[in-house]
C-alpha cells in the first residue's frame, strides 16, 4: 500500500480540535483500550478479505479511493459526529454542505438552485422522481434500457408508471423510440443518463431537451457517475461534448461525489434548477427546527439524519481541489479518460479482442468481448481471462451486453430479444491508471495467452 499521510494529519488536528473545546470540564469516556485493540486487530484481518480497490491494478468496478484529505476530514468530523438534518445537530457542517453543494451547482452553471447531499445516488434520484411526481401526478417516467435499474424500482416505490426505450449500439437512448413514447402524451419526466453503469454511455441530452420544447416534460439528468466530466469537455467526443454543454438546461441533476468526487461512500447530491420545488418538502417538526431562522437542510430533504462528516470531507476536498476546468481535479479526470482511450486503441489492434463496433468509449469505461466462433465460447473465454487476470492481481469486471453491439453494423437500436454475450469491462477512473496502463496490458495479455 502507498504511504498514508492521514494518521499523522489526523493526530495533529485532533489535538487542535480538542483545544477548541478546552473550556469544557474534562471527562473520561468508558472505553477499554486493550479490548478495543483486540477488536481492531480482528477488524484488520477481516478487512483483508477484500479486493485492493485503492490500487491501480484494481480496474474493475466503479471504485475510486477517497482522497487522503477527505478521509482525514471525515474522521476529524467524527470526533463531533454532526447530524446535518437540523442546524443544532450540525452547525458548522450544515454551512459547509451548503457551500460545497453550491460549488457543485456552479460547475453546471447554476446559482439560484435548490440542492443538498444525500446518503446515495439512489436517494438523490428518488427525490428527483418524487418531485416530478408531485408536479405531474400519474404521468410516466421514461428512461433508456441502459439507465440504472434503480429508476424502475424507484418508480415502483413512488407508484409512477415506468417505461424504458431501446438504446443504440453505443448504449445511448434512441431518440426515435423516445419520441414515439412522447407522442402518447402521458410522459412526466425523461431520465437522461450521462455515464451509464455498464459502458459509460452518454445519452443525447441536447436532443432530449429539443424534444422537451415540443412535448413538454421534465428532464432529469442522472449524472451520478459521469457528472464531473463536464469539467473536461475538450477531452470528450463531439456527441458527449454536446450533451454536457446542455446539462444546465435540465430540471434536476444527480451526481455522486463518492464516485469521481474522491469522497467516502455515503455522499450523493441532488440539485433542482427551480428552488421553488422546496415547497414539496415542507413539513412540521416543532421539536427540530426552532433553534435557527435559517434554512435547515432537513427542510429540503426526504432523509432525516445524515452524516455531517460527509459534508465536511467534501468541503475540504473542494477547498484543496476546486471544481474548475484546467485544475488539478479536472486533470485527474482527463488522465483516466486518456488511459481508457489508450486501452481501447490497444484492444482494437489485437485480433483476440473485439471492442464495441460503434467506436471508442465516451468516458473512462472500456468494454470488449473475446473473439470466438460463437457467443457461448466468447462468454467462457471472458470468464477465463477474468479469473486469470485476478490471479495476476489485475482485477477487471464482467458485463453482459447485446451481441449486436459488436457486429460491423452494430450502431442500430437493440431489441429485447438480442442475444447477450459476457464481456470484460474495465473502469479506468483512477488518475494513476494512465501510468499503470503498460502493467495492466502486460497482465491482460498474459492472462489471455493462458486462457485461450
Amino acid at each position: 500500500m502507498p504511504h498514508d499521510p492521514v494518521p499523522g494529519l489526523l493526530s495533529r488536528f485532533t489535538e487542535l480540535l480538542d483545544a477548541e473545546f478546552a473550556s469544557l470540564p474534562e471527562f473520561q469516556p468508558d472505553a477499554g483500550q486493550d479490548a478495543m485493540a483486540r477488536v481492531l486487530e480482528a477488524v484488520t484481518h477481516r478487512l483483508a478479505d477484500n479486493y485492493p480497490y485503492f490500487h491501480p491494478l484494481y480496474a474493475g468496478q466503479m471504485l475510486k479511493p477517497p482522497h487522503p484529505l477527505a478521509r482525514a476530514a471525515y474522521a476529524l468530523a467524527m470526533k463531533i459526529n454532526p447530524n446535518n438534518h437540523a442546524r443544532d445537530g450540525g452547525r458548522a457542517s450544515s454551512e459547509m454542505e451548503i457551500e460545497a453543494v453550491g460549488e457543485i451547482a456552479a460547475m453546471f452553471g447554476w446559482t439560484g438552485h435548490l440542492g443538498h447531499l444525500t446518503s446515495s445516488g439512489t436517494l438523490a434520484n428518488l427525490e428527483s422522481l418524487w418531485v416530478a411526481g408531485q408536479l405531474a401526478p400519474g404521468r410516466r417516467v421514461i428512461a433508456s434500457q441502459q439507465a440504472h435499474y434503480t429508476h424502475r424500482r424507484i418508480s415502483a416505490v413512488l407508484k409512477l408508471e415506468f417505461s424504458e426505450v431501446p438504446s443504440d449500439g453505443r448504449g445511448r437512448m434512441c431518440m426515435e423510440s423516445l419520441e414515439s413514447e412522447l407522442k402518447k402524451g402521458d410522459v412526466g419526466i425523461v431520465v437522461a443518463t450521462l455515464g451509464t453503469t455498464a459502458i459509460g454511455a452518454v445519452d443525447p441530452l441536447d436532443g432530449i431537451l429539443a424534444l422537451k420544447e415540443r412535448y413538454g416534460f421534465r428532464v432529469h439528468v442522472d449524472a451520478a457517475y459521469g457528472g464531473y466530466f463536464t469539467l473536461i469537455p475538450d477531452a470528450l467526443g463531439e456527441a458527449a461534448r454536446r450533451a454536457y454543454a446542455s446539462i444546465g438546461l435540465a430540471d434536476s441533476i444527480v451526481i455522486d461525489p463518492h464516485k469521481h468526487g474522491l469522497q467516502p461512500y455515503g455522499c450523493g447530491c441532488v440539485l433542482f434548477r427551480d428552488p421553488s420545488v422546496g415547497r414539496f418538502y415542507k413539513h412540521e417538526s416543532p421539536y427540530t427546527y426552532f433553534t435557527s431562522t435559517q434554512l435547515h437542510l432537513g427542510e429540503i430533504s426526504l432523509e432525516c439524519s445524515r452524516a455531517g462528516a460527509a459534508a465536511v470531507a467534501l468541503w475540504a476536498t473542494q477547498q484543496l481541489l476546486p471544481l474548475a476546468p484546467g485544475g488539478v481535479f479536472a486533470g485527474g479526470l482527463a488522465r483516466g479518460r486518456s488511459a481508457a482511450l489508450e486501452l481501447d486503441r490497444r484492444l482494437r489492434a489485437d485480433t483476440r479482442f473485439q471492442p464495441l463496433a460503434a467506436g471508442a468509449p465516451e468516458l473512462d469505461i472500456v468494454v470488449w468481448k473475446m473473439q470466438a466462433e460463437n457467443s457461448e465460447r466468447g462468454s467462457q473465454l471472458a470468464q477465463n481471462v477474468f479469473d486469470d487476470c485476478a490471479a495476476r492481481d489485475l482485477h477487471l469486471a464482467l458485463v453482459q451486453l447485446p451481441l449486436s453491439w459488436f457486429e460491423p453494423a452494430g450502431t442500430g437500436v437493440n431489441s429485447p430479444g438480442d442475444r447477450l454475450v459476457t464481456c470484460l469491462r474495465s473502469v479506468l477512473m483512477k488518475p494513476e491508471h494512465e501510468e499503470w496502463l503498460d502493467r495492466i496490458w502486460e497482465r491482460l495479455l498474459a492472462a489471455c495467452n493462458d486462457a485461450m
